[in-house]
């Protein structure tokens, strides 16, 4: 199959793969797929990363899909992504089409974030983050509930620091929007 589709797999390849337990119907269909969609990927490169417990289908469908959104995406770096526990092939997605985080997230139990200011108000706040993966920054970087907690810290933060100040309302508004995306660009 790999020999008639251009994507050679030695036989000796294949008897080693039997022998180090690899599965080698896998690394020969992803071996196809990224060599039909003008990918080089060694049958080693796809043997290792097998070994070292990766997801070989994950990685090369987000090669392929990075390749045609024209994302520079280099097998080394979808590998450690993909090692390091991150979905690759969804950082991919979210680089193409950003993802919109509803902040407390919908399927939770509270509807709002809910703080006390110093002065007796309660604010009850509901926030929508755009976010769009930096593919470089993925490992070490924030995940959604993450982000999620930045921005409900973000606004507890501004009830209780901000209550004393008397700002015309469109004031407070962008220094809200300031203060907010301060605290999430710092994650």
């Amino acid at each position: 199959q790999a020999w008639v589709s251009g994507a050679k797999v030695g036989f000796v390849d294949l008897v080693m793969m039997r022998f180090r337990k690899v599965n080698a119907n896998s690394v020969v269909i992803n071996r196809i797929s990224a060599k039909k969609a003008g990918i080089e990927v060694s049958t080693d490169q796809l043997e290792a990363h097998y070994l070292a417990g990766g997801q070989i289908t994950n990685v090369v469908r987000a090669m392929i899909a990075a390749d045609k959104a024209r994302i520079n995406l280099q097998w080394e770096t979808a590998t450690a992504i993909d090692l390091a526990g991150r979905d690759i092939l969804e950082a991919v997605r979210t680089s193409v089409d950003p993802k919109v985080i509803d902040c407390p997230s919908t399927g939770g139990s509270k509807r709002t974030i809910d703080a006390v200011a110093g002065d007796g108000i309660q604010l009850r706040a509901r926030a929508r983050v755009t976010v769009r993966t930096n593919i470089a920054q993925l490992v070490g970087g924030a995940t959604e509930e993450t982000i999620i907690a930045r921005v409900g810290e973000g606004i507890i933060s501004i009830s209780i620091v901000d209550a004393n100040t008397e700002l015309p309302p469109t004031e407070e508004t962008s220094e809200v929007e300031i203060t907010i995306t301060s605290t999430v660009n710092q994650v």
